[in-house]
Parts: C-alpha cells; sequence; structure tokens
C-alpha cells in the first residue's frame, strides 16, 4: 500500500495540514490501514524534500497546511493510470512457514494448516461482519471503505482456499516423509551457482 501516493491524490483535492490528511486517509479506506501523525509527517517531509508538496504558514490555530505542486499532481495521475505491480519475489511469511514446517522432521503440518485456518476464517467472519454492519452502501464513504473491505475479504477467502490446497498436497506424504535432515555437505562461500549465472 502506497501511504505516499494516497497522501498526495488527497492533496490534489486540496490543502490539508496533517491531522486533516490522517482523518482523510481513515475516512477514504475505512481505517483498515491506520497511520500515525509521524507517519503522515514523515511522509509529508519527504514529499517536500522530492518537489511533489510546499508547505504553507502556519494559520491562527498552529495548523500547517501542505500544498501539492504541478509535478505532485503528475505523479497522482501517473499512479492512478499504472497497474499495481505485485513483485514475484513477495516474502509471504505463512507460505514461508508451512514450506519449512513441511520440511522439518517431526512438525505435524497438518496441525499447523489447521490452526491458521482457523485464525483464518474467524478474521474473514470478522470481516464479513464488519461489512455488513456498514451504513448506507451507496454513500462514498462508506463505497470506499466497502472496496477496502472486500479486497480484504477476497484475500482472506483465497488464503483459506490455498490452505485446503496445501492440505491435499500434503496429504499423500503421511509421517513426514517430506522431512529433510541437515545436509551433511558444506556450502561453498559466495553466491549460489544460478545466482552467479544469472548475474552475467
Amino acid at each position: 500500500m502506497s501511504v505516499r501516493q494516497s497522501l498526495l491524490a488527497i492533496l490534489d483535492q486540496g490543502p490539508c495540514y496533517g491531522y486533516q490528511l490522517r482523518a482523510e486517509f481513515d475516512r477514504r479506506t475505512g481505517s483498515t490501514w491506520p497511520l500515525n501523525v509521524g507517519q503522515i509527517y514523515n511522509t509529508l517531509e519527504r514529499l517536500e524534500r522530492d518537489g511533489l508538496v510546499e508547505r504553507g504558514e502556519p494559520d491562527d490555530q498552529g495548523h500547517v497546511y501542505w500544498q501539492i505542486t504541478d509535478a505532485g499532481s503528475a505523479e497522482v495521475a501517473q499512479w492512478l493510470s499504472s497497474p499495481v505491480v505485485r513483485t514475484q519475489a513477495t516474502r509471504d511469511e505463512l507460505a514461508i512457514k508451512l514450506a519449512v514446517a513441511a520440511t522439518l522432521p517431526g512438525v505435524d503440518v497438518t496441525a499447523v494448516i489447521q490452526a491458521q485456518r482457523r485464525a483464518s476464517l474467524s478474521h474473514l467472519q470478522s470481516m464479513q461482519r464488519a461489512k455488513y454492519a456498514g451504513g448506507d452502501p451507496e454513500g462514498s464513504a462508506e463505497l470506499a471503505w466497502s472496496l477496502v473491505v472486500d479486497s480484504m475479504i477476497f484475500a482472506a477467502e483465497a488464503e483459506v482456499r490455498w490452505l485446503d490446497h496445501t492440505e491435499q498436497r500434503l496429504a499423500p506424504h503421511p509421517d513426514h516423509a517430506m522431512g529433510l535432515e541437515l545436509a551433511t555437505e558444506r556450502p561453498k562461500r559466495g553466491r549460489p551457482a544460478n545466482q552467479e549465472a544469472t548475474a552475467r
């Protein structure tokens, strides 16, 4: 999730001060990714350094309004018109945990999967309850919030399906048949051979 571009997109609607930006971000995302004020101001300072926003003078209440520059508006337009690229090399903690657990002798991987499934289903149910407890689905803020929650619900459903799939794939390997003992051959120093080949 890009805090930087999200804050810039909000500032493209008009000048805001830090707490106002946080409130606007929360209003548009249903507080699903809470931001602290320190994170907001750190991001604003980096945006200022990059010439994308300008800091105004404090008002009578001491609020410092931040205003987007032409370069900032151009970056917002670029962000909104470009697809989000999901990198292949993401480190999904759950996938890594199960891959390692499946190769550890003596680990009951089924129990690990079942514990995760219970937690994932509980999380999914709480999001579904939150969605249906919402207000008018046609209101702008409600609609924006429900889009974010829908995305999280679909991701949670996909995780549960993947856990089911993983459990079925591991079923033919009873008694930890996939267990890997520590390798007796000591690894050589330096990069593995396949990385050396791709680096050339």
